[in-house]
Formats: C-alpha cells, sequence, structure tokens
C-alpha cells in the first residue's frame, strides 16, 4: 500500500474514532438526563399515589401508634424478602415437606421507589419466632416457636415455602406488609460473583484458609467461584453466634457485589439481565420478568450501598445446649421500622 494510501486510511480511522468519541459524549448525558427525567415523573407519580392512597384511608393495618404519633406504610417503599437457600441444584421442583431446604441468609429490601433508594434489612436465621409446621405430606400441624430458617423447610422447596416464610417475616416484624419474595439456592452465589467479575473483600476472621489457602485473615482478595460462596457461609460451627458473626462478611459482601456488578454494567449494559437468565433455574420469586429485572436496574442506578444503608434487626442472642437462638427486642425493632417502611402522618 502506497505512503499516500496509508496517511488516508489513517485519517479516516482518526475522523471515526473522534466521531464515536463525539457521539458518546453526546449519548452518555443525553441517556442520563432520560433516565433522571423518568425516575422524577416516576417520583411524581408515586407521590400522587400516595396521596389518593393516604386520602382513601390507606392500609389500615398498616397504621401504627407510637410515643404519641401515628405512622402509615410508605405505599411507594417496596419491601422485597430475599432468601438465600441451603439447597444445591436447581430449583424447579418441588420437595418433600421439611427437605425444602434452611433459609441461611434472610433479607428484607426497601427499595424507595420515588428516591431512587435502597436499604438493606438482615434478619438472624436463629431468630425465634412462630412458624408454621407441616408434616411430610404438607398437613399443617400448628405454629410452634421456632427458629425462623426453619420455615422455609416446612414447605414444598418452591412457592409454599416462600409463603410460608413471607408469613413469618411479616409477623415477625410487627405487621409490615412484604411485597414480593426471591428465594435462590446456593449455586448462584459462584455464578453471579464471576459474572459480574468478581468481589474484592478483606478477610475479616480466622478460618477460612483451611479451605482455601487466599482467604487468610487480613488479605485482601478478589474472590473467584467457590471463594465467595467460602466467604459468604463460612462459620464455625463449634463456635457460638458464628451465624450472628458472619452477617457482618455479608455485609461486606453485597456492598462489594453492588459495585462490581455497578462497573460491569458499564461495559456490559446486557450483564443484569444474563444474571437473571442464569438464575432462573436457581430461583423462586413471584414477581414476574420484566418487574423483577426492572427493580434490579432502578437499583443498580441509585448509587451506592454504604454501610448505613444496613440494618441488622435489634435482638439479644442465646446460646442454648444445642443451638443458638437469636431474640427479638421488639422496642428497638420499631424505630428501625419506622426508618425503613412507614411515613409520619400525625
Amino acid at each position: 500500500m502506497s505512503s499516500r494510501k496509508q496517511r488516508k486510511r489513517r485519517k479516516i480511522i482518526i475522523a471515526a474514532t473522534l466521531a464515536g468519541a463525539l457521539l458518546l459524549a453526546i449519548m452518555i448525558p443525553v441517556t442520563l438526563r432520560l433516565y433522571s427525567q423518568k425516575k422524577a415523573m416516576e417520583a411524581e407519580i408515586a407521590g400522587r399515589e400516595y396521596g389518593e392512597w393516604e386520602s382513601s384511608g390507606g392500609y389500615q393495618s398498616q397504621t401504627i401508634e407510637y410515643q404519641g404519633k401515628t405512622y402509615r406504610r410508605n405505599s411507594y417503599v417496596k419491601a422485597i424478602l430475599c432468601m438465600g437457600v441451603d439447597r444445591q441444584g436447581p430449583m424447579t421442583e418441588t420437595t418433600t415437606h421439611t427437605f425444602g431446604g434452611q433459609a441461611d441468609g434472610i433479607f428484607v429490601i426497601a427499595q424507595d421507589t420515588a428516591r431512587n433508594t435502597l436499604k438493606v434489612l438482615m434478619i438472624p436465621r436463629d431468630t425465634m419466632t412462630e412458624i408454621t409446621l407441616t408434616d411430610l405430606s404438607g398437613n399443617v400441624l400448628g405454629k410452634e416457636m421456632q427458629h425462623l430458617t426453619l420455615a422455609y423447610a416446612y414447605g414444598d422447596g418452591r412457592e409454599e415455602s416462600c409463603e410460608s416464610m413471607m408469613e413469618a417475616v411479616q409477623e415477625l416484624l410487627n405487621g409490615v406488609k412484604l411485597d414480593h419474595y426471591l428465594a435462590a439456592d446456593i449455586d448462584v452465589v459462584a455464578m453471579l460473583n464471576d459474572m459480574a467479575g468478581g468481589v474484592t473483600v478483606t478477610i475479616p476472621v480466622e478460618g477460612m484458609e483451611e479451605r482455601d489457602p487466599e482467604l487468610k485473615k487480613g488479605a485482601t482478595v478478589t474472590l473467584m467461584g467457590g471463594q465467595a460462596e467460602t466467604f459468604v457461609r463460612y462459620r464455625d460451627k463449634d463456635e457460638h453466634y458464628s451465624a450472628i458473626d458472619r452477617m457482618e462478611r455479608q455485609q461486606q459482601y453485597i456492598a462489594g457485589f453492588f459495585q462490581a456488578v455497578q462497573k460491569k454494567s458499564r461495559e456490559d449494559s446486557q450483564v443484569v439481565t444474563r444474571m437473571f437468565d442464569q438464575m432462573e433455574e436457581h430461583m423462586v420469586t413471584d414477581m414476574a420478568k420484566d418487574e423483577y429485572l426492572k427493580i434490579a436496574m432502578d437499583a443498580l442506578n441509585s448509587g451506592d450501598i454504604a454501610s448505613q444503608d444496613f440494618y441488622t434487626l435489634p435482638g439479644q442472642s442465646k446460646a442454648t445446649w444445642l443451638y443458638d437462638e437469636y431474640y427479638v427486642d421488639q422496642e428497638a425493632m420499631m424505630p428501625v421500622l419506622l426508618e425503613m417502611f412507614y411515613r409520619e402522618v400525625s
């Protein structure tokens, strides 16, 4: 190729590159502006809906009197029960009752659809509360004070288990209305972790290096594959309150995963959709696909999740001869619930 043609070709490439960069520079603010306008419109609609909801009496059962003031459940704050189930393999089939798996991780996400913010309430698996018991055939035997994690096991491993958890958590939270649920098995941890490009954490405890030599206390590691599951699930069962202690690790991981997905989505706008496609056989939810994708995308654009966005259900741990137990402090719980889900009306 002649030098003249080479120079001409370089000019074309440079011009095309500049044009592409210019187009990107124009489109990014336009896209962000359109998204902001969309969220502002949704907030306005949510506000109007709330006004109509409030003037019509709202959820009367969701009215709380506390310290001389009246609070009502925010209609535009969606409460989503998320569960990590101690079960491997696809969740497409039902199981025999009492063998549905235990809800190892229990979180309630409060998504403010008007302000586009997220808060996460972490509920200890060993929380003692009334749950519905069944026999192997699914016949209801009644209710009993038991570990919350078992409410999932006494169902069918799918919708019935989730609904049983919903009922137990709503009663535990003094009747807070939960809007949706999503349960996923342990296989999704490594799967989603790797799709996000790994999650960087600092190892806060000893013991994990026995499972993976890279996971030494104090080390900063970008978790890949099975390391992610080890990080979020590891606990020394010979130590009391180990399930409570690991919740701090789970909080660190959730925040790190959130940041990793945000970063990945800037490179690949379809990564969240593909994540849910991969999860489909490993999760159970009462939401339609477009609904949970919208929630995920809104969450992704809500900014980072910081430590102040996490709440742990207040309570006291108790060690017994057989299992650890966790008892909720009802008085200390009320300000948390009001902050996350309610609005003062008088």
